[in-house]
């Protein structure tokens, strides 16, 4: 494959109002290296393409049981269940399951494909002031085909979006930023020891590279999900507001509250979601977090 012209997608969403501004088109491509335990996109984690299986769907008729060559579903009395080591992610299952409780996440798609679907928006982007966001997973994970498509989108005097954790090769940053109108950053915890251990990667490159977004001079947008217990103390949002007046005092911060939308779908690829009992934000506490940060001068909004 031909990293700048094919990429992993899981998802293509037109008419978007919340990934940068104006109407926009949202890319979402696969492939996470980190593992925040509240993601809502657990199916964008695996760069390969994957069976997703829709329980409430099933009608239990077993023909995926009987037309898998490789012995990967097995029918119980709760529906399907998967053994993903045998799955060769062929299709056959979802071809004959009429219910459509199985699809395959993940599709290879070069960049005429993905531009041709974009540019049926184009006049929302032009009357909206929006454009292309891309999103994950994590884009510099595959930053020649983020970097092809800006270009593409560039040309077309189409706005774009970086939307990133920031945890990436200092290389692939600069591929995505020479064709970048904005950035969505991501900032979660400013403990090191505590990023690594929930998070899975370390700190110091994601300041890094949002170092490097401030030098450059482009526009961005610091995004803090707010998860309860997990990064809401006061000390960890202080020290994000210190970092972002020293790096990047004119960024708008969004503050994300915690939801539980992309709970079911962890089931779906196989994976055990961790935080079913963890309540969502109050009021209260998402009023003391917008506080800090405007307390120390910075433009913060709390995303819906």
């Amino acid at each position: 494959m031909n990293k700048a012209e094919e990429g992993m997608v899981f998802n293509i969403q037109r008419y978007s109002i919340d990934d940068g501004p104006g109407i926009r088109t949202t890319v979402f491509l696969k492939g996470c290296p980190l593992r925040c335990p509240w993601c809502s996109n657990p199916e964008s984690q695996n760069p390969d393409p994957e069976i997703s299986y829709r329980y409430t769907s099933c009608k239990k008729c077993g023909a995926c049981v009987e037309v898998c060559p490789h012995g990967a579903p097995t029918l119980t009395e709760d529906g399907i269940s998967i053994d993903r080591a045998r799955c060769a992610v062929c299709g056959a299952c979802v071809r004959v399951c009429l219910a459509e409780a199985l699809k395959i996440s993940g599709e290879s798609m070069t960049i005429d494909k993905v531009f041709k679907l974009i540019r049926k928006d184009a006049v929302y982007y032009e009357t909206s002031g929006g454009g292309v966001t891309c999103s994950g997973g994590e884009i510099l994970s595959q930053p020649e085909f983020v970097a092809s498509l800006f270009r593409r989108c560039k040309e077309e005097g189409i706005h774009t979006c970086a939307d990133t954790s920031g945890f990436g090769s200092p290389e692939a940053l600069d591929k995505v930023l020479a064709h970048t109108d904005l950035v969505y950053f991501d900032l979660k915890l400013m403990d090191a020891e505590r990023h690594r251990e929930l998070i899975g990667a370390p700190l110091d490159l994601v300041l890094q590279n949002l170092r490097t977004v401030a030098a450059r001079g482009i526009p961005a947008v610091l995004r803090v999900p707010l998860i309860p217990t997990h990064n809401d103390s006061d000390e960890n949002l202080n020290a994000i507001a210190d970092t972002a007046r020293e790096l990047v005092p004119d960024a708008t911060v969004h503050i994300l509250p915690y939801h539980k939308y992309g709970a079911n779908k962890y089931a779906a690829v196989g994976l055990r979601y961790t935080l079913d009992d963890l309540a969502e934000n109050t009021p209260e506490n998402l009023a003391r977090a917008r506080g800090i940060f405007e307390s120390r001068g910075l433009k913060c909004e709390v995303s819906q």
